[in-house]
């Protein structure tokens, strides 16, 4: 059983939608936690956060202004950690295709920053966020993500003889974060119009709660090197804008650059390492550091079938449009009327 009391946890883009939820369930669950770093660089966001989580509550909460991109400071930041949890991205895809390198350093440098601090610091336990776009990557931010994942995974292979792993967990569209579609939608019902990209357009679904849990079972159970991958329902995003508007047009307006009709996590090229752990998949890594064998006994896991694939066009399991709205009044807006 996982118990993080009397252990101190970072997480960098900690004033993030996932962050924000990662810690008020720390704080809840873990009321003895030795200490909660939220690291990012935007102050106000900070600010903000502090107003839930204010120190004079929560005894063990820091907030520490800090880029990713900066590794000495980032080393400083993890003085006395036992936990990351790496959150901080530049997820846009827009932007990152317009400013390269800035995602670059964000993501890519970035994430090695964080591997070099948690080695130079003796963290026990690295758990990094990845994102569907890492698999099969047609845009830069899937492409530095892959990169990022990879370096997560190859981290296990230069850690010597510390006592720490690193592993992933990667998802798709988490419900109602920031810049996702259903908080566009709700914007966008009021003009009658909701554009959509394409009518055939499908994305996977998962809450910031499942997402949290997620991360929580890779820092109790991960060996090292896994990429853990959620077994969650798919969506059409047609039917999103049926249960958000059902009065207003469907503008059909095209795909954006760097867009896919369907997200995917696990390609088929990752089925000849990838098992089933009943919650979660795992892409184990390619050349582990510990026995395959004993892993597989110890989580009972199942390798996928030659070939497997794991896509939101195809997942078998799908929302409905009532389904939808239910779950945008317990995620997102709890005094939504379609």
């Amino acid at each position: 059983m996982l118990d993080l009391n009397h252990k101190a946890v970072l997480i960098t883009g900690g004033t993030g939608s996932f962050g924000k939820k990662f810690v008020e369930t720390i704080l809840t669950r873990f009321p003895d936690v030795k200490r909660v770093v939220v690291y990012s660089r935007d102050e106000l966001k900070q600010f903000e956060m502090s107003q839930t989580f204010p120190h004079s509550k929560y005894k063990a909460i820091r907030y520490f202004i800090g880029d990713v991109r900066d590794g000495e400071r980032l080393k400083r930041a993890c003085e006395g950690i036992d936990i990351i949890i790496h959150a901080a991205a530049l997820k846009q895809v827009p932007a990152a295709e317009y400013n390269p390198m800035e995602c670059i350093k964000t993501n890519v440098m970035g994430a090695e920053n964080v591997i070099e601090a948690a080695l130079a610091c003796g963290v026990k336990n690295v758990v990094a966020l990845s994102t569907d776009k890492a698999a099969a990557p047609i845009n830069l931010y899937g492409a530095t993500k892959l990169c990022s994942d990879k370096l997560f995974i190859a981290a296990n292979n230069i850690k010597g003889s510390r006592d720490i792993k690193f592993s992933v967990v990667r998802y798709g569209n988490v419900m109602g974060s920031r810049g996702s579609v259903i908080p566009f939608f709700l914007e966008k019902r009021k003009s009658g119009v909701l554009p959509i990209t394409d009518d055939k357009m499908t994305r996977f679904n998962i809450s910031l709660e499942e997402g949290v849990s997620m991360v929580l079972h890779a820092i109790e159970h991960a060996w090292g090197g896994e990429v853990f991958v959620p077994k969650i329902p798919s969506y059409r995003i047609t039917d999103v804008a049926t249960a958000i508007g059902p009065e207003c047009k469907q503008e059909l307006v095209g795909i954006r650059p760097g867009e896919k009709i369907h997200e995917e996590m696990i390609t088929s090229s990752d089925s000849f390492t990838t098992v089933d752990l009943g919650r979660y998949y795992a892409i184990l890594p390619q050349v582990p550091n510990w026995n395959r064998d004993e892993f597989d006994n110890h989580f009972n896991a199942k390798a996928v079938p030659m070939g497997f694939q794991y896509n939101s066009g195809t997942n078998d399991e799908w929302i409905t449009v009532e389904q939808i709205r239910e779950l945008i009044v317990q995620y997102v807006d709890k005094d939504f009327k379609a």
